[in-house]
């Protein structure tokens, strides 16, 4: 195998396969060319079946690129090997043992709004104000538990308070009703398997033998689930081959624990650590400025990255006298790159918080530059979407009390909330599914229109089946009644849902309504950047994380904003945000600009706010601060003279 466009520290992370490997890939080093290389030197070189190959990542595009990769060097022997997200793989053991979990073959899994409105029905059931027990803040504090590795009776050990205790009630009664509707939630896909490996001792030395070769990448943004899930498989082997950098890890409020790469060592005797130093992305000035914040961490692994490229210009540092002023020397630098040569969409803009991308879109919007929020309200959230995805639920699996409830009534059929809470009622009474005890009008229609949906995914493909929900269900004529715009565009995105299945067709062959439902939700909700034409894109730096842009404009360095305010009295949160920082600065090519603003409305508030001690770290030779000569009549814009 031709190994030749590999350096000599890639090339020895390649061939070194005896035993646990821990890769620290600093940024822009090549860490996936790595790992899909690894792959292909273990097939070609060792002869490892693909079968006995499990290679993982975090989200669906990456482990959809690795795998594009993969089969770029070795071709269809690709296929054959398990190259999937933690989650995707959870699936597939649950899938194969799920009758050692009490589970029926056609289980559903739970995506983060279903568990919202699961929790919902908990406290309506527990007598619970909503108001004072918030549905999405509980959803995170059961998520939390539950990816610490915490059953309902070991949760109770630390549950001493009032507010705890009921806590507690809410979580036994969520894993209760979860049980009743043959259902898992997101979180269950890996702790579930867990429990499965910790009880059966057989079925877990059926995987350990089956993947005797386990490839992690991103190993610093693992929680403790991922962390054990792995450690059980490869406890036999030991081949377990980690990629990843402490310096990225920047997902702690995920849970992601960035000891588990730190401790790497110490969990695997006689394991071998090689650095990727050697970073092909960014000039010179941008990384030695790079360095320079990133050393300012007391707890990491020391490396220090260097560059194949060109020491390029300084990185310009501009101090606006508000955010108007900021967002104005932001869209006038972009107009002057553009007309260098530099398209849009190899240009990003960055800020800490959501809340500051309101002034940045104004700018923009008064500028006519073309522009894209990335991580916008997500296809698969919206309305419409999650109304069919119900019927199709539905019709998957009967048992499915939660999709039942979102549309028996969608759209309104006269079966009202206090109709509802008498199925409810009569389900509990005689231990069934709402389903099981229709039996009188109106509901009794709505059931015969998903029994003659089931007889129509039995016998036919599954975009007639989406073809008969919008027409049997009524939704279609829903909107068409409307007839409104935004009606119109509700119907496109419904029957955009054929465009997706055609997709997965072309690339899978015939696939049924199970597998559907389960590509579907095993899909993150703010994970695709989808290609789009030329625009600038504008995200949060958490959201940037393993992108690259020539140019990248970090914004709002200041404190309380970059540091957040959160943060501050935390010396391991203040870590944290300069590793995002680094991540951030990182991401740049060939330009980088840091901005701020001597006065800043944000929240409703006018604040005056001190500069990003992180400019400070950076060093003077690598900056070149840009002075505010600004001077242009913000009443030709569009605001008005009561916001001064």
């Amino acid at each position: 195998m031709n190994l030749t466009d590999l350096n000599e520290q890639q090339k020895e992370a390649v061939t070194y396969t005896n035993g646990p490997l821990l890769i620290l890939a600093g940024a822009g080093s090549g860490k996936t060319r790595v790992l899909t290389y690894k792959v292909a030197y273990l097939i070609k070189e060792l002869g490892i079946s693909p079968f006995s190959i499990l290679a993982i990542t975090f989200t669906n595009k990456a482990a959809k690129e690795m795998k594009e990769r993969v089969y770029n060097l070795i071709g269809k022997e690709a296929n054959n090997i398990q190259i999937s997200t933690f989650h995707s793989f959870g699936y597939r053991v649950i899938r194969e043992n799920y009758q050692l979990l009490n589970l029926m073959r056609n289980f559903i899994i739970l995506d983060e709004s279903d568990s919202v409105s699961t929790i919902k029905k908990v406290l309506h059931k527990l007598n619970l104000d909503p108001k004072h027990y918030n549905p999405i803040y509980l959803r995170k504090i059961i998520s939390g538990v539950k990816n610490e590795l915490l059953s309902v009776s070991e949760y109770a050990k630390f549950c001493h308070t009032e507010w705890e205790q009921t806590v507690l009630k809410i979580y036994a009664k969520y894993e209760q009703m979860l049980e009743q509707n043959n259902a898992v939630d997101f979180d269950d896909l890996l702790i579930k398997p867990i429990n499965i490996f910790k009880k059966n001792n057989e079925v877990l030395n059926h995987y350990q033998e089956q993947f005797k070769y386990i490839l992690i990448d991103e190993y610093q943004d693992t929680n403790e689930a991922q962390y054990v899930l792995i450690k059980l498989i490869g406890a036999k082997y030991k081949n377990v081959f980690v990629v990843g950098d402490a310096d990225q890890s920047i997902y702690s409020f995920r849970g992601a624990n960035y000891n588990n790469i730190l401790h790497f060592e110490k969990d695997y005797n006689n394991a071998k650590t090689i650095i990727l130093e050697s970073n092909y992305r960014s000039t010179k000035n941008i990384l030695e400025a790079a360095n320079n914040v990133i050393k300012n961490n007391k707890i990491r692994k020391e490396k220090k990255l260097v560059t194949t490229c060109d020491e390029g210009s300084k990185i310009k540092y501009f101090q606006g006298y508000n955010e108007k002023d900021e967002g104005k020397y932001i869209t006038d630098e972009i107009k002057k790159l553009y007309d260098e040569g530099v398209s849009y969409n190899e240009m990003a803009v960055l800020y800490r918080t959501n809340a500051q991308s309101r002034a940045l879109e104004d700018a923009f919007m008064v500028s006519n530059i073309p522009y894209q929020v990335v991580g916008a309200f997500a296809f698969y959230n919206r309305k419409e979407i999650k109304d069919l995805f119900a019927y199709l639920k539905l019709i998957y699996n009967e048992k499915d009390d939660i999709s039942l409830l979102r549309c028996i009534n969608t759209p309104r059929r006269g079966i009202g909330k206090k109709k509802q809470e008498k199925l409810i009622e009569q389900a509990e009474m005689e231990n069934k599914s709402i389903y099981e005890v229709i039996k009188q009008e109106p509901e009794l229609s709505f059931k015969k229109t998903i029994e003659e949906l089931k007889e129509i995914n039995k016998n036919s493909n599954l975009i007639t089946l989406i073809e008969s929900v919008l027409t049997k269900s009524g939704l279609r004529d829903f909107y068409v009644n409307q007839k409104n715009l935004e009606a119109d565009i509700k119907i496109e995105n419904m029957e955009e849902i054929k465009s997706v299945i055609k997709s997965l067709e072309e690339n899978h062959g015939y696939i049924s309504l199970e597998e559907f439902l389960m590509q579907i939700s095993l899909v993150s909700n703010s994970e695709e950047l989808k290609d789009v034409n030329d625009k600038v894109s504008l995200m949060t730096v958490h959201a940037v994380k393993g992108l690259e842009f020539n140019t990248v404009f970090i914004t709002g360095l200041e404190e309380q904003i970059f540091p957040h305010a959160n943060s501050l009295d935390s010396n391991s949160d203040i870590e944290e945000e300069r590793r995002l920082f680094y991540v951030a600065m990182t991401r740049a090519k060939r330009y980088l600009y840091l901005s701020n603003a001597k006065l800043r409305l944000l929240f409703g508030d006018h604040r005056f706010n001190v500069a990003s001690r992180f400019i400070a770290e950076i060093g003077d030779e690598f900056i070149e601060e840009i002075n505010d000569n600004n001077s242009f009549d913000y009443k030709n814009m569009f605001y008005s003279d009561s916001d001064y």
